[in-house]
């Protein structure tokens, strides 16, 4: 999909909808200014003041985000800028130094991270956490929450669990299939590609019936052919009326399938927009490519690189 394209699907849309009244999509992003921390219309997670430090480093230093409800939002930003760093903090497998975020208006800094999976705000990893010597079918199963048989007591009486464990086989069967991961049902999750673990991995995340999913570098180490199915599949997470926050690397998979783009360097949020914005805009430019990025000086830059370059000449001349 082109900017053309992905601009196409967050702007306004209208559809039959029930009674012969016209249904219409408005643009989420249509009064949100491009530039960080921007408020949005209906966010589904809001972040204030989160920080993380290593030693004198600040991995994160982000005074405020907003994640809107029902779009894909890409977390870019060059390596070390702080963006999986983030993830764990905000996912509960990292302790910040400092802030709060809320995801639906709950306050979940300093949940547990089963508990915040529960809420309904799940996450996968760049390195894939399937259970390698279970098969593909209990890695699924064991994704859904709420399972009477986990109790002791219940455990021993399978009318306490059976038509729930029959429900829960159905789903994950239903989500293997739609993943195209049917016919690896029985094998070892140690077993599959990489490519076919990251799509396990978010098919079990889906088994809890997430309203957000935070994919860490989805298409990393994936084949090209794979990662353009895992792109159709992430696309998909948004058509079935859930949100996406993802960390990606690659600027094309952004651009096809990204409604709303936030850039982080180092540790802070440097700039918010749409794609067709972020790839021209200078503190963006900046974090990837070093300051200036063949861009003319300031007048004082200017004459302090020429200072310096005169200092340099008269020591020379001195030393000869």
């Amino acid at each position: 999909m082109s900017d053309s394209g992905a601009a196409a699907a967050a702007t306004t849309t209208s559809s039959a909808g029930p009674a012969g009244f016209t249904k219409v999509d408005l643009d989420p992003f249509e009064a949100v200014p491009e530039q960080p921390g921007a408020a949005k219309p209906d966010p589904i997670l809001a972040a204030d003041s989160v920080s993380r430090h290593f030693g004198g480093l600040a991995a994160v230093d982000v005074d405020h985000l907003e994640v809107q409800r029902g779009v894909i939002t890409a977390l870019i930003g060059p390596n070390g800028a702080g963006k999986t760093t983030f993830f764990n903090l905000l996912t509960g497998f990292d302790r910040s130094d400092g802030g709060t975020w809320a995801f639906e208006g709950t306050k979940i800094n300093g949940m547990a991270p089963h508990a915040v999976a529960r809420l309904g705000m799940v996450r996968t990893f760049q390195l894939t956490k399937a259970l390698a010597r279970m098969s593909v079918i209990d890695n699924m199963k064991l994704g859904a929450t709420g399972q009477v048989g986990e109790s002791f007591v219940p455990a021993l009486f399978r009318g306490y669990w059976g038509r729930q464990e029959k429900a829960i086989e159905e789903r994950a069967e239903e989500l293997l299939s739609h993943f195209n991961l049917t016919h690896m049902r029985d094998t070892f999750a140690g077993e599959l590609s990489g490519g076919q673990r990251k799509l396990l991995e978010m098919a079990r995340a889906l088994m809890t019936e997430p309203r957000l999913i935070m994919l860490d570098e989805p298409m990393a180490g994936v084949n090209p052919a794979l990662a353009e199915t895992i792109v159709r599949h992430v696309a998909g997470l948004r058509d079935q009326g859930l949100s996406v926050l993802f960390v990606e690397h690659d600027m094309d998979v952004v651009r096809e399938i990204s409604d709303w783009v936030v850039v982080m360097g180092e540790g802070r949020i440097i700039a918010e927009g749409r794609h067709s914005s972020i790839v021209t805009n200078p503190h963006v430019i900046d974090a990837y490519l070093g300051m200036h990025h063949g861009a003319p000086l300031s007048r004082d830059e200017e004459d302090q690189v020429l200072a310096e370059a005169e200092a340099v000449i008269e020591a020379e001349k001195g030393e000869a």
